[in-house]
Formats: structure tokens, sequence, C-alpha cells
């Protein structure tokens, strides 16, 4: 029921990557890690080429308050100086569709970086992801902004169009597959890990 495409080893030059598109006609290449068919529709399990990034804030001055993540409004705002302050590390933002991302390498993960303040990763980000890596903070008319790479790999899922071309699923189609996605991201997490030993 779920045929595999076995994804590549990281690093690796690959022929199986798409684009998607937003509604916004912002672009998204991403590798096909996993196809399959459910009720006679083909989908995809997607992951980005370039590396996700996402951007948080906090709503009080207080120390206590949690980070949330800037919604795309804001982003529209903050963009161009969060592009500039990732540009210091030779990393270019870009504004892709679904996520934000950036090309250029990324600094190395190391678990010192857990023991910098700055570097930790706000407490409701790491139900969503296990591990955030901290990229770089910045103020932007005098609020606070962090920018933060997942560790662990993000998926997108995709139906697969009369043309081949994956597009963004809509709330139902999402509502029917979401019990699907943890076994699916977990099965390629494992095959991912174990192609890095």
């Amino acid at each position: 029921m779920f045929p595999s495409e076995s994804p590549q080893e990281n690093g690796q030059a690959r022929d199986d990557s798409v684009i998607l598109h937003d509604e916004f006609g912002r672009s998204l290449s991403c590798y096909v890690e996993h196809s399959f068919e459910l009720n006679g529709q083909d989908y995809v399990l997607l992951m980005p080429v370039e590396s996700p990034v996402e951007i948080f804030t906090w709503q009080a001055e207080d120390e206590d308050e949690e980070p949330i993540p800037v919604d795309d409004d804001r982003v529209d705002k903050i963009f161009e100086t969060a592009k500039a302050v990732l540009a210091e590390q030779n990393l270019t933002l870009q504004r892709t569709a679904i996520v934000l991302t950036v090309a250029g390498e990324l600094p190395d993960f190391s678990e010192e970086d857990w023991n910098d303040e700055e570097a930790e990763p706000p407490a409701d980000a790491r139900e969503d992801y296990e591990e955030l890596q901290w990229l770089a903070s910045f103020y932007d008319e005098e609020e606070e902004y962090a920018i933060y790479t997942p560790l662990d790999p993000v998926f997108i899922l995709a139906r697969v169009n009369d043309a081949g071309e994956p597009e963004l699923l809509s709330q139902e189609e999402l509502d029917e597959l979401e019990p699907l996605l943890p076994s699916l991201e977990g099965m390629l997490e494992d095959r991912l890990f174990d192609e890095s030993d």
C-alpha cells in the first residue's frame, strides 16, 4: 500500500526533486522521500532541499514569557533584517513556499550550544521538533527575534495532480491523512539516520 522511493544519502546529487508552489506563487524545491496511493489518489512525502528555518518572537518583556512563531504578515516586515543578519553567517534567507529556508552551509551543531542561554530553543517549539539549532538573534523596532533551524527532518505531504506535479493539500485531505503521518515520518527518519551512520 505504501511503495517507497529510497532516499539518497545526504550530500549526493538526487534527480527526484520537484517544485512545490503555494497560493502566493512562491516555490519550494523538495526531494521526494516517499510516494503512495490512497483511494485512487497519488501522494508524496517531500523534504525541502534547503534547510528550513523558523523565526520566533516574544509577546512581552517578561523573560518567562514563551516565544511564539512569527506569522506571515510579520515575516514580510522583518524579512530584510533577518536576511541581513543571516548573511553575516554566509546564509541566504529565502521566502519560499510553506516554510522559510536558508541556502548555505549551516554551522556545525554542538551539544555545548545548549549551554548558551540565547541558543536554548523555545519551550513550545520543542513540542514540534525534538531539537532546534539557534542561528541568530536580532531586534527590529525594539522587538527581539530569534531564528532557529530544526535538527530533525521536515516533511511536507502533497497530492500529485494529473500533470504529475505536487500540490498542497486541502484541509479535508490533510485531516484524512493526518493519522498516517507519524508512521510515515517515523519510517523515513529511521531510514535517514541509518544512512547517516
